[in-house]
């Protein structure tokens, strides 16, 4: 059984994410998606309020949902997996990408990083821009799934 850890801060998560694990979802058999804790980043949403809004928008038995606050190659060998998977929008990640497989790699050279283009479309898409178009009264409603509208309109 091929297993992937696709970690993030998911803050929140968003269509884009998904249409990284639906094709990670095509190359491995499971997916853990693993909300990463990082105390030094000011997170909007809690960790735990950004596992449930996952868990709220994926609908597969192949896709377990977790957070760890460690190293994501350490949690990825403790649970059987392989691969990190990571998206790419724009070449503007690629250079941030590209140094954290080569940490990674470092780290533990049994982990490979696989990395998924976004689609030209959702290229745009990031966390931190959904939450300022919301925030200016923009309809963000084709780019993130309906448990985090819900959240967000609370």
């Amino acid at each position: 059984m091929k297993v992937a850890i696709y970690p993030g801060s998911f803050d929140p998560i968003t269509n884009g994410h998904l249409e990284v694990l639906k094709r990670a979802l095509n190359i491995f058999d499971r997916v853990i998606m693993l909300v990463a804790i990082n105390p030094e980043k000011k997170s909007r949403f809690s960790v735990e309020e950004r596992v449930a809004m996952i868990k709220e928008s994926v609908d597969s038995n192949r896709v377990e949902v977790d957070s760890y606050n460690g190293l994501t190659v350490k949690y990825a060998k403790e649970h059987g997996a392989t691969h990190l998977i990571r998206g790419l929008r724009a070449v503007t990640d690629f250079e941030y990408e590209f140094s954290l497989a080569s940490a990674n790699d470092y780290i533990d050279s049994s982990i490979d990083t696989v990395f998924l283009m976004s689609k030209a479309e959702k290229s745009f898409i990031n966390s931190s821009m959904i939450i300022q178009m919301y925030q200016k009264g923009i309809d963000i409603s084709s780019l993130v799934p309906p448990a985090v509208l819900k959240r967000l309109d609370k």
